[in-house]
């Protein structure tokens, strides 16, 4: 298999360096690796609306910020580390299971939008998103925290590109739960601590909201919801259900991952294994044992 790191630091220069009125033409030349990562959707999809939708940064944006946020993660050597940590956790998921298909990866990393409060101060500078086989999209702000996680946030979405791809879970959108997505996060969540220890748990994610009995409670009792469009409140959280225009249910920021990471954990304590070798383990396996182990019913 192949990992195609895309160049987006030469990209992104490009882009900077041209007046605001000529970036969108070459931010749509920077996505074209991606273009087959939208291949279900009909008719041709406008890249630089997909820049936008993945928090990318702005064609009108701060611009000397930007620049240096571009040279911040140039110095932090940010691609040659990705690379080598999609490296290690497909090493990783392929020692665990020997017979593990691993497809072709293309991966873009952006700098994100920093007059977009949402990303910058509830996901605290990072969207990322890997549920598609062979792609993998992650738009950051250089943060000390982001810049500490590169490796934890690559093998995170390495962890779902595995899950999604050919022989492993298939991802309905119409019927796929919300016990799915809230499982596949702590699993992956959970696999990128196996890789780098605490970096491993997604940074936007405050340790009351980890440890709150409530919110797993509230979370539990969600997870036979079933079609994304209610995803956002279960799984990110009101704040993110409230952007995107759906109806909050009462969580806070990342709660989905919170209590994925509770019942991923609490699975593999009573059965053993890893994250790893558990990449294409079904939902409804994981939750027929651990909900009433946890005393959450067989929601």
């Amino acid at each position: 298999m192949n990992i195609d790191i895309i160049d987006t630091a030469a990209a992104m220069t490009r882009v900077f360096d041209v007046a605001p009125e000529h970036r969108r033409d070459l931010i749509r030349k920077m996505w074209s690796p991606m273009n087959g990562m939208y291949h279900f959707v009909p008719g041709e999809m406008d890249l630089a609306v997909i820049h936008k939708q993945n928090f990318g940064f702005p064609e009108n944006g701060p611009e000397e910020e930007l620049r240096e946020s571009l040279d911040t993660l140039i110095r932090a050597n940010a691609w040659e580390r990705m690379h080598h940590a999609l490296e290690r956790g497909i090493e990783t998921l392929k020692t665990a299971n020997p017979d593990l298909h691993i497809p072709d990866l293309k991966v873009l990393l952006l700098l994100g939008d920093p007059t977009n409060r949402h990303f910058m101060e509830e996901v605290k500078g990072l969207s990322a998103f890997g549920g598609i086989s062979g792609y993998i999209v992650i738009s950051v702000w250089p943060t000390i925290d982001v810049l500490n996680r590169l490796e934890a946030i690559v093998v995170h979405e390495l962890h779902h590109n595995v899950r999604y791809s050919p022989g492993g879970v298939v991802w309905d959108p119409v019927t796929v739960t919300v016990g799915e997505h809230v499982v596949a996060e702590g699993l992956a969540d959970v696999f990128a601590t196996e890789l780098y220890g605490s970096h491993g748990y997604t940074h936007f994610v405050d340790d009351q909201t980890r440890n709150d009995d409530s919110v797993l409670a509230k979370v539990a009792s969600g997870l036979q919801v079933t079609g994304m469009q209610d995803f956002a409140a279960w799984v990110l959280g009101d704040k993110t259900a409230q952007l995107f225009g759906a109806e909050p249910v009462g969580l806070p920021t990342g709660a989905g991952y919170a209590a994925g990471v509770r019942l991923v954990s609490e699975y593999l304590h009573l059965h053993g294994g890893t994250a790893a070798s558990n990449v294409h383990t079904p939902v409804e396996t994981v939750l027929s044992d651990v909900l009433p182990r946890l005393g959450l019913g067989d929601e």
